[in-house]
């Protein structure tokens, strides 16, 4: 017998979204570690908020939703909103009812700022990593470190001089045709206009300068977890000292720890950071020339532990490329150090939940 293809109205539905989620489904675990990772930050969110007064979208479901538009490569806060109308699945690990009303789009823009005050970006990072303490994922001896260039949003037009803007140009426009040929720009001289923190910077040869971040990552080796992350202006230096900065903050033992990192940290004065800071050096060797040799000898590179950290150093690569193609960070959205490091390090949280999940399901 043919079915009838009406669709009428229902008033109640008898089924959660709780029941209409598959038990297999991916976004369960991620679900349970979220919730316990903030958890652990309540009383953060206690004091960020007044005692008094009209109460506020929770901050823990603006925050599962971050983790939504990270993990879906949701494109922008609207869009997020948008697809949290319709899609159950959005909605369930959010944690809003059939009922619910979704709140507006400029709700994370209003709120971000609270946000930031509260650090809350690095308080997730760190409860995240207690998710991975007690799955015993973590090393406590051995790491990498590296960095990446993270665009800014802001186009070369808007790098001007400091001193004065340039003369308009010929043709006019709001958007005119500009040819920077011939001009000598450098960020002593020059700044964006649109981003003033971004800096002009290219991280290889052979490429054109862009304007952005540096962002950085320290890893440990056993199971390729982030265990810190930063942002800073980008320099040429700026790799070197965000690698040592985060090894004295990841300090939680006192047994011999390695580095592992690529040639751009071969010099003698990181080396010497390293060495005191009780570190190892297991950096890639630089090829020797008449200017320069490498800070690395025998020494080091004859014990088998060196080749092992130059295998497992490439595992960052893949944080990396997580973050860029995946949460959408190879050209920022938000301006300025302070939200790049946010979004940076709420993103290596968001890439520790999906390597946990997939650690853990492979140990059962």
């Amino acid at each position: 017998m043919r079915g009838d293809d009406q669709a009428p109205g229902y008033l109640f539905s008898y089924v959660s979204a709780e029941a209409r989620v598959p038990a297999d489904h991916p976004l369960r675990p991620m679900r349970t570690m979220v919730d316990a990772a903030l958890r652990r930050l309540s009383s953060k969110f206690e004091r960020l908020y007044a005692s008094t007064g009209r109460p506020s979208i929770a901050p823990e479901k603006l925050l599962r939703a971050s983790v939504l538009q990270m993990l879906y490569s949701i494109r922008s806060e609207r869009q997020l909103v948008e697809q949290l109308q319709y899609n159950l699945l959005y909605q369930w690990f959010v944690g809003l009812s059939l009922d619910d009303a979704v709140w507006d789009a400029s709700t994370f823009s209003k709120n971000r700022e609270r946000l930031l005050e509260g650090d809350i970006a690095q308080g997730f990072f760190a409860a995240v990593l207690k998710e991975a303490e007690q799955h015993q994922l973590l090393s406590a001896e051995h790491f990498t470190v590296d960095g990446t260039l993270l665009e800014a949003w802001a186009s070369q037009k808007s790098f001007q001089p400091k001193d004065a803007p340039p003369p308009p140009p010929a043709d006019g426009g709001s958007n005119p045709t500009v040819d920077f040929r011939g001009t000598t720009r450098t960020n002593d001289t020059h700044a964006s206009r649109t981003d003033p923190d971004a800096r002009l910077y290219k991280k290889t040869s052979g490429v054109e300068a862009r304007l952005g971040y540096l962002g950085h990552v320290l890893m440990e080796n056993r199971s390729g977890l982030l265990v810190g992350a930063t942002v800073t202006h980008a320099t040429g230096t700026a790799e070197r000292d965000a690698a040592l900065h985060l090894l004295r903050r990841r300090r939680t033992s006192r047994c011999r720890r390695t580095l592992g990192g690529d040639k751009l940290f071969d010099t003698r004065g990181f080396i010497a950071g390293l060495r005191a800071q009780g570190v190892t050096p297991h950096i890639a060797q630089t090829t020797k020339t008449i200017r320069r040799t490498s800070a690395i000898d025998g020494r080091t590179t004859r014990h088998p532990g060196y080749a092992v950290s130059q295998r497992k150093r490439k595992l960052v690569e893949q944080s990396f490329g997580w973050l860029k193609t995946v949460a959408l960070l190879r050209k920022l959205k938000h301006r300025g150090l302070a939200r790049a490091q946010w979004l940076f390090t709420f993103g290596s949280a968001v890439y520790n939940l999906v390597r946990i999940r997939t650690l853990t399901r492979q140990v059962a």
